[in-house]
């Protein structure tokens, strides 16, 4: 079932192709809105128990770390994803980053620079909200954006090389030990009409209204252009790009969670093993615990 959703390498992607409304029933008649959101919930809640399980291993082997990438138009359930599927994971082990404008210092760096500072460390899930492929999503809606001076006029060799640069980074990544698993979560025009019309009739959703959110839509034909390309140029074998359908928000919870869960125990990661003298001590100090509760029995 995962595989259906993840992009093969050197495919052309065209997002029409790609549903953003989907369930497990082969007739979509088949199960009613409740119902899919029912199986889903409960997918989800068996996935979260062996994420919790995974992450858990993924620290203690602390050999390898993981981290996932989410990227969307607005309202396709972001925030809520992340919240909801690594809900039962120790903080402890997870960093989530969300990456607004950048700063003068970060200007004055390559695209990638204030990524790489904010990588997992070994045995830690890293959650970026909105990455570093935000400049070749909205810098390329919004090319006004480029300091020509430095760049020149963006061209197709300039987007180019930058997938290039985006490729050889997680091919770095890779080789160090971290799986990067990649999120496009994929909505349609008319639910992100309505999940807008939801914030703005309920006053309590009025905190995520931006009068930008409109303005952005109205590229909604030069986004999808811009996600079909970086898609295309950066979903590799060794770091794959994942559509989500996220049109019902409690399938693509289950569905992500279910693909990290997975990913991870493709990983194969072991618990560290403890030397012979170790386990002596492992057992004498368990003998000493079980002696010294027998004595305060008595």
């Amino acid at each position: 079932m995962i595989d259906q959703f993840q992009v093969k390498p050197n495919s052309k992607v065209n997002l029409k192709h790609y549903q953003t409304d989907w369930s497990w029933a082969e007739n979509e008649n088949d199960l009613n809105r409740e119902e899919v959101k029912q199986q889903a919930e409960e997918i989800l809640a068996k996935s979260r128990e062996e994420l919790s399980k995974a992450q858990e291993l993924l620290y203690a082997s602390n050999t390898h770390s993981v981290l996932l990438i989410f990227q969307a138009m607005d309202a396709a359930g972001k925030d809520g994803t992340i919240a909801h599927v690594m809900s039962g994971v120790d903080p402890q082990g997870c960093q989530v980053y969300s990456f607004k404008q950048p700063s003068a210092e970060e200007m004055d760096h390559n695209f990638l620079w204030r990524y790489m500072k904010a990588l997992p460390e070994r045995g830690r899930v890293g959650i970026f909200n909105r990455s570093y492929y935000e400049d070749v999503l909205v810098v390329k809606v919004h090319p006004e954006w480029i300091n020509e001076a430095q760049f020149g006029k963006p061209d197709d060799s300039f987007w180019e090389k930058r997938y290039e640069d985006i490729n050889n980074f997680e091919k770095h990544l890779h080789r160090n030990g971290t799986l990067v698993l990649k999120f496009f979560l994929h909505i349609s025009k008319d639910e992100q009409k309505q999940r807008f019309l939801d914030r703005l009739n309920d006053p309590t959703k009025h905190w995520k209204w931006s009068d930008g959110d409109l303005v952005e839509r109205e590229h909604w034909k030069d986004y999808q252009r811009a996600f079909e390309d970086a898609i295309s140029a950066t979903s590799t074998k060794k770091n794959p790009w994942y559509i989500i359908p996220a049109d019902r928000k409690p399938v693509a919870r289950a569905l992500v969670a279910e693909i990290i869960v997975s990913a991870i125990q493709g990983m194969k990661l072991e618990y560290p093993k403890i030397s012979e003298e170790q386990k002596l001590a492992i057992i004498a100090a368990k003998n000493k615990l079980e002696s010294s509760e027998s004595s305060k029995s008595s």
